[in-house]
């Protein structure tokens, strides 16, 4: 199973964003871009571009490793429809980030560590699997003997984010559920990010 190790401090502040939610924001002391006094960058390349849309996608989901990212992107455009709604599906109704918008981990990468360690059901059964797909009417909870955790609890009562419109959340059963599928729109992105232009990189390099 694939773990983010690098420094997620300097992710956030590449993006100028807060991109994984955490309270210690390094962005309220360090506003400047990464590299000496936040120097002037230069104008990008077309090939730039594409590729730090393609960075903040990764990052939104966990910092997922390229491999996974032409993984999702291929099995997105075998399947019938928007090719670009099916990707981002795909990657919103992964385990892990259905558990971070639920609001039972306080970051995506905390989400990570919940599924991991085996704290949480689906249908009533243990997953530890993050990449497991999330499907409409499946009901996502913490495993009794987890309900404790200051860290979960903490995270549900946070006023820092909302559950999105396609879940729905009971919070005293720590409990969620999948109502439908989302839209592109309904996905609590904390960044802009040019999808059309990553779907184009991805289906002329893979």
């Amino acid at each position: 199973m694939v773990r983010y190790t690098g420094k997620k401090n300097r992710v956030a502040r590449r993006f100028g964003v807060n991109i994984f939610g955490r309270s210690r924001n390094p962005l309220l002391h360090k506003q400047n871009p990464p590299g000496m006094h936040g120097a002037r960058r230069r104008k990008k390349s077309d090939f730039g571009v594409s590729l730090e849309e393609k960075q903040k996608l990764k990052a939104i989901y966990g910092m997922l490793t390229e491999k996974q990212l032409v993984k999702y992107y291929k099995h997105a455009v075998t399947l019938a429809g928007n090719t670009p709604q099916n990707f981002t599906q795909l990657l919103e109704c992964r385990l892990d980030n259905v558990v971070y918008r639920l609001k039972f981990g306080a970051t995506i990468f905390a989400a990570h560590q919940l599924v991991s360690h085996g704290h949480i059901l689906v249908d009533g059964k243990k997953v530890d699997r993050r990449s497991f797909q999330v499907k409409p009417g499946m009901v996502i909870s913490i495993r009794e003997k987890s309900r404790k955790m200051k860290a979960i609890n903490e995270a549900i009562e946070s006023p820092m984010k909302t559950v999105p419109e396609y879940l729905s959340l009971d919070a005293p059963h720590f409990s969620g559920q999948m109502l439908a599928l989302p839209s592109i729109d309904q996905m609590q992105w904390p960044l802009e990010v040019n999808l059309a232009e990553i779907c184009d990189f991805l289906a002329h390099t893979t």
